[in-house]
């Protein structure tokens, strides 16, 4: 599988990479719980496979998603060769303090839990939502404390990973990141993360782009899943997604493919980011990436009815 630099850090990374929010057991969000064992068997699974990008964070699972990662890293007795771990610090839980020390907090505590002595991609996650912005773009907050850590060697590649377009756009023009990730805002249905990967593409930053599959009703169906980027969803809600599976029926497509596909083919895009919580699922998405599509199909999709605004603006985040 090929590889696609992360600017001029020395990494790169395949156009596909495995998310691990879920294995980290997160039911408020994914509608199902991941146990032990199935995580172990499933991160498993991914360093078997062809691609080299896992990405998680510290507060996936309030701490299981690294955890079931480390375990399995220990295991091997490190990480597989060539491979690149992603993985973001957070802020306080119960309070939102993000500044200097807690950024240094959480990254002593994702050392451990990983069971590595530095990082590859380390981003700051969703800002957003910590109790004071000024805690995290202030000389020594939580920004300047990121890359002190790079300049110090414990980090290579320094991102910022996050949801709102709106906050996220001013840090990216300040700030000398590396490597930017966004999720649900770059699919069939919603191209509000356009703008982002614009700027990135001319500042020099790769682009990572997460949840292609909308929350997961891209890859399940509609007539199952009822939710759209994690929040349950009306029939007027899933009109658009419905207009896309017609699409797929109509020439024989998996809708999974397509949203992967689609992902994939944005010149903007180093990686698309797929969450997985079985070992199966794995082999499903490397199929989608290489399935056969038609032109028409894509040219019917792109020019389908999509949204440019949040669509997590509603959304009660519940962690854990």
């Amino acid at each position: 599988m090929e590889r696609r630099v992360i600017g001029q850090t020395g990494l790169s990374v395949t156009p596909i990479g495995f998310g691990t929010a879920a294995l980290g057991g997160m039911p408020d969000t994914y509608g199902h719980d991941v146990d032990e064992d199935s995580a172990r068997a499933t991160v498993r699974a991914i360093f078997d496979s062809p691609v080299n990008l896992l990405d998680t964070s510290r507060n996936y699972g309030l701490g299981r998603a690294e955890a079931r990662v480390g375990a399995v890293i220990r295991e091997r007795g490190g990480l597989p060769d060539g491979f690149v771990l992603s993985t973001k610090l957070d802020r306080d839980m119960d309070n939102g303090r993000f500044d200097g020390d807690q950024v240094r907090r959480s990254a002593e505590e994702s050392l451990r839990a990983l069971g590595v002595d530095r990082f590859q991609i380390l981003h700051l996650h969703d800002p957003e939502h910590a109790r004071d912005l000024t805690e995290i773009t202030c000389k020594g907050g939580a920004l300047d404390t990121l890359f002190r850590m790079k300049e110090e060697g414990l980090v290579q590649a320094a991102g910022i990973a996050m949801g709102r377009i709106d906050v996220l756009l001013p840090i990216l023009q300040d700030w000398p990141f590396d490597v930017v990730l966004s999720h649900n805002r770059f699919t069939l249905v919603n191209r509000s993360a356009a703008p982002v990967i614009e700027l990135a593409a001319a500042r020099g930053i790769a682009f990572l782009n997460a949840a292609p599959f909308a929350g997961g009703v891209l890859a399940k169906g509609s007539s199952t899943f009822r939710r759209i980027t994690y929040q349950d969803a009306d029939d007027a809600t899933l009109a658009p997604i419905r207009a896309i599976e017609a699409t797929c029926d109509r020439d024989g497509v998996a809708p999974g493919a397509l949203a992967l596909q689609f992902s994939m083919r944005e010149g903007g895009i180093a990686s698309t980011i797929v969450g997985v919580s079985r070992p199966d699922r794995i082999d499903q998405a490397l199929k989608w990436a290489t399935d056969d599509i038609a032109s028409r199909t894509f040219e019917t999709a792109e020019s389908a009815d999509h949204s440019a605004e949040d669509p997590e603006l509603k959304r009660i985040y519940v962690p854990g």
